[in-house]
């Protein structure tokens, strides 16, 4: 039961990294494509306009994101290969 409520807690922790990767990705690197191409900002690049931040701001956002897709998908792989070698 343990072990079945901790795998819960881990797994909701693991939902958020991929869920949070993936909304700075998007946010991050749609901003910076959007600003170049459009000359308009929104969401991530819009705030960070406002804040008075240089034009790769938006782009750092973006790298944070892949940055939790790489975590989320390492302790993925990790948890897949403990579970096949108990």
């Amino acid at each position: 039961m343990a072990k079945q409520l901790q795998r819960t807690d881990s797994s909701s922790g693991q939902g958020l990294l991929w869920l949070f990767g993936a909304i700075l990705v998007i946010q991050g690197f749609g901003s910076a494509i959007t600003e170049a191409g459009w000359d308009t900002s929104f969401g991530v690049a819009g705030l960070l306009r406002a804040a008075h931040m240089p034009e790769w701001a938006t782009l750092l956002v973006g790298f944070a994101g892949l940055a939790l897709l790489g975590m989320a998908a390492r302790r993925h792989y990790a948890r897949r290969r403990a579970d096949r070698h108990p």
